[in-house]
């Protein structure tokens, strides 16, 4: 008993002295918090280090975040466009220094902040760039730059576009671990890594024109800054001119390969600051920080952005995937608020969950008869993300915006050769003919496919009533662009699945034409409120540990999207309208 008396004794201190410590660090943060203001010096550059994830929006509270660094992790896009608009007028700000080595963005992001450094470059002030070395997105980010500066043993990684595809179906062969499909679409080639070994002719087809039109959109931008042909960038491509400095400056990508300390001293001399003082460097999260995240404005009139951003799945939702219930609420909530006058709707998903997408789509179709629905598209609005788009008064995206993908399937796992070859049997009691519907470790039954094809093909057609009905189309114009073919922003605007190539200004500013308002605030939505019960969730937050970064550790970074590409499908519930593939570009 004595033993135990200890034990118990031992362990309610420790928890104790955890929590005494926790309200400890808790004391220390709010002190901090309070002396923590930024101010920005007169004469003062604007450094751009995106080291953090660009996320279109990030409205969480958190009680912990501001203690553990949650909101360190993420970069809302709106913020960073804020920011840099802000900084085109701000006396203090006399120009910007882009600085960083990696983009955790995608492409439509970052062709969003180029666009908008670009605006910036009307006021006059300059912008620079300095790397140890470009990555090709990095790169076409800092090509906008005025004048572009590399460490003399880096270089410029341009190469051009890339798509590697894994295919599954010999491993299935070979271990009786199965993905069953149902689909339906001439391209609904999400699903084709699990039946086929390698790439079909249809998704070549496609992949091939994807990856062209962003590469023409990338190669036109960075062209007209560095006064360079398509011709000229594409050989440069093809025969890596730009792997090391001294090809790099030789072919005109970048100006002059110096070190850090020279960088330094050429901003210094550009803001005529004496060479021994101080350089008074401001961090576009310190920016931020300081209140130049948003656009103020004193009208009472608003404009509501609903942000759906991740997969689209059946439930509430968070701020990592979208759920029906919270972009539902949302879009009540922005109906009821008299002071706003319309909706913009913007979309960054690769599609999803089929019934939530529907119920998302019902939703947006109540709220268009109240008030003016406008839809911006980001990196994806693809399958389920263009469903819930496809019903807007008008459709925005951006030139590399990757959409379409109209088209359906079903995918469930299967496990009956493998547990033959190991040994077990399952045997099944049922009291009808379809009392068990579907059993992974069974061959899937003729009746289960043919009753879940039909519905496949029944959401099929919906998703062509929808798109035929929200974009002014015949069923059988919409069908010739579907099938799960997927569509660049420029092409979209083609076949007409979009109407005006923009980015999230372009849409409110229409929005706010439609409502008939000429001075607006925005208001963001939705926001994602954690409690105490979050936040403990699991554990002590400074107590956590983070099992992804243990697993790349161990099996590599490539290793765990395999790993994590064949679990994501694995959870598949439901008809899926997603988007047939992941594209990565670095």
């Amino acid at each position: 008993m004595k033993f135990l008396r200890n034990l118990l004794a031992t362990i309610l201190g420790v928890f104790i002295a955890c929590f005494l410590l926790f309200l400890i660090l808790i004391g220390i943060a709010s002190v901090i918090g309070k002396s923590d203001k930024v101010i920005v010096e007169s004469n003062s550059i604007l450094e751009l280090n995106f080291e953090q994830k660009i996320m279109d929006d990030y409205s969480v509270t958190n009680p912990f975040d501001e203690l553990f660094g949650g909101k360190s992790k993420i970069m809302p896009l709106h913020k960073i466009i804020a920011a840099i608009t802000n900084a085109k007028t701000d006396a203090n700000i006399k120009g910007i220094s882009i600085r960083t080595l990696g983009l955790k963005a995608g492409m439509a992001q970052t062709q969003a902040i180029r666009n908008k450094l670009l605006d910036f470059k009307e006021s006059g002030k300059f912008i620079t760039a300095y790397a140890d070395y470009y990555s090709q997105k990095n790169y076409y980010l800092s090509s906008v730059a005025d004048s572009i500066y590399v460490n003399p043993v880096g270089g410029v990684d341009l190469k051009g576009l890339a798509a590697e595809l894994l295919f599954f179906k010999d491993f299935e062969d070979k271990y009786g671990v199965k993905m069953e499909v149902i689909r339906h679409g001439k391209y609904k080639s999400a699903v084709e890594p699990f039946i086929a070994n390698k790439i079909s002719d249809a998704n070549r087809e496609q992949m091939t024109e994807l990856l062209q039109s962003i590469w023409t959109e990338y190669k036109e931008d960075i062209a007209t800054s560095r006064n360079k042909t398509t011709v000229e960038l594409d050989y440069i491509a093809d025969s890596l001119l730009g792997r090391n400095a001294k090809l790099a400056v030789q072919n005109n990508l970048i100006n002059k390969s110096i070190y850090l300390d020279t960088y330094t001293n050429l901003l210094k001399n550009r803001l005529g600051v004496n060479l021994e003082k101080k350089l008074n460097i401001v961090s576009l999260k310190d920016y931020i920080k300081s209140g130049k995240g948003r656009i103020k404005s004193v009208a009472k009139d608003k404009i509501a952005v609903i942000y759906a951003q991740g997969e689209i799945r059946y439930g509430e939702g968070d701020e990592t995937y979208i759920g029906q219930e919270i972009i539902i609420k949302a879009l009540r909530k922005a109906v009821k608020n008299k002071s706003i006058k319309a909706i913009v709707l913007r979309v960054n998903s690769p599609g999803g969950s089929g019934l939530a997408s529907d119920l998302i789509w019902r939703e947006l179709e109540l709220t268009k008869t109240k008030k003016p629905l406008v839809v911006s598209m980001g990196n994806y609005a693809a399958s389920g993300g263009y469903y819930i788009a496809c019903n807007a008064a008008k459709i925005y995206a951006e030139p590399t915006t990757v959409t379409g993908s109209i088209g359906v399937f079903g995918l469930v796992p299967n496990f009956s050769e493998f547990t033959t070859k190991i040994g077990i049997n399952a045997e099944q009691i049922t009291t009808n003919r379809q009392s068990l519907g579907y059993s992974v470790f069974e061959p899937m039954h003729k009746d289960f496919y043919e009753v879940t094809l039909e519905s496949v093909k029944d959401f099929y057609e919906l998703f062509l009533d929808r798109v035929a009905k929200g974009r002014g189309m015949t069923r059988d114009q919409v069908n010739e662009i579907a099938q799960g073919r997927v569509w660049t922003g420029v092409q979209a605007k083609e076949n007409g699945l979009v109407d005006a190539l923009g980015n999230l200004d372009d849409a409110i500013a229409h929005a706010a034409e439609l409502a008939n308002i000429s001075e607006y605030k925005v208001r963001n939505y939705p926001h994602y409120k954690k409690d105490l019960d979050d936040a403990f969730d699991g554990g002590f937050p400074f107590l956590k540990i983070n099992t992804k970064v243990l697993i790349e550790n161990e099996i590599g970074v490539e290793n765990y999207k395999v790993l994590q590409r064949f679990k994501q499908f694995s959870e598949l519930k439901g008809i899926q309208a997603r988007m047939p593939f992941v594209i990565n570009i670095k």
